[in-house]
């Protein structure tokens, strides 16, 4: 009776397609997975078809890059409606970005008299949700680089020649996009952020809960995690942030939230998902 809640695949960084993610999802004996990948909900149909077919619950979710005061963070959307047209707009726009910034990184890498084809990195990503993972593989795949971690350390890591700023909308902004799809704001990985300070005011924003079990979060990271969530009113959820084998290994399996943690989250979403139903039956109702 476990969930694995932070899962990536080919639609974005990952290296699995939905199917095989799942798979690995059913060896393991899962319950529940929920797709995360960034800043599109593309792999969500395919993803929801194959668990339904090995017996595990599906939720639907993506990851989106925020800000506050100038720090960077990352929000879990989770029991979205996929179709919700705002969300889909903003996703949109949000896969043009990526793709600008793409464009940006190998223009410098360029500069640097390396021959890195733009359009391999496409290639090399298939999807509309590009990043700089995919800039890395393709360095490798062209014989630029020896490895990913010389790709980052030479290129594209914060302070190197191609590195160039995400684009972030506010968090506000971000708690906002994911109620208004019906779904739950949940802080990813906060022991990667650096920014405690901000979660009793991101929690007056709205919201929702606090990945406190992640791959990079050692146990006493998690339970300060925890105690954090229980202190601001915030549910705890989990998951390993699976990017297939772009790690070099497969990290689904690493952690395991025990389901009564979903079942709080299914709780506490019916309240987005009743005021998402709210706002559509007046919209009907005054056209």
């Amino acid at each position: 009776m476990f969930a694995d809640l932070h899962l990536h695949t080919n639609f974005s960084d990952g290296t699995y397609t939905p199917e095989e993610l799942t798979g690995h999802g059913k060896r393991l004996g899962f319950r529940a997975l929920a797709l995360s990948d960034h800043d599109t909900m593309e792999g969500c149909a395919r993803m929801a078809a194959a668990c339904q077919a090995a017996n595990i619950e599906f939720i639907p979710a993506t990851e989106l890059t925020a800000e506050l005061d100038g720090r960077e963070l990352h929000l879990l959307a989770y029991f979205i409606d996929t179709s919700d047209a705002k969300l889909l707009v903003e996703l949109g726009r949000f896969q043009e970005v990526r793709q600008s910034r793409i464009r940006e990184m190998v223009a410098a890498i360029q500069k640097l008299n390396v021959p890195l084809r733009e359009e391999l990195v496409f290639e090399v990503a298939n999807c509309r949700a590009p990043g700089r993972p995919h800039v890395a593989r393709a360095l490798v795949q062209a014989g630029l680089c020896s490895s990913l971690d010389e790709a980052f350390d030479r290129f594209l890591k914060k302070g190197k020649p191609a590195w160039v700023p995400k684009f972030k909308i506010s968090a506000t902004q971000a708690i906002e996009l994911v109620h208004g799809a019906g779904g739950l704001a949940v802080m990813a990985h906060p022991g990667l952020n650096n920014c405690d300070a901000l979660i009793p005011a991101l929690a007056e924003c709205g919201l929702d809960g606090l990945e406190c079990y992640h791959t990079k979060h050692p146990w006493a990271v998690a339970e300060h995690y925890v105690k954090m969530a229980e202190q601001n009113d915030l549910l705890v959820t989990g998951g390993s942030d699976c990017h297939g084998m772009s790690k070099g290994r497969p990290l689904i399996g690493g952690i395991k939230l025990p389901y009564a943690r979903v079942e709080a989250m299914k709780k506490a979403v019916k309240k987005w998902q009743d005021r998402r139903a709210e706002v559509i039956r007046e919209s009907t109702v005054q056209d």
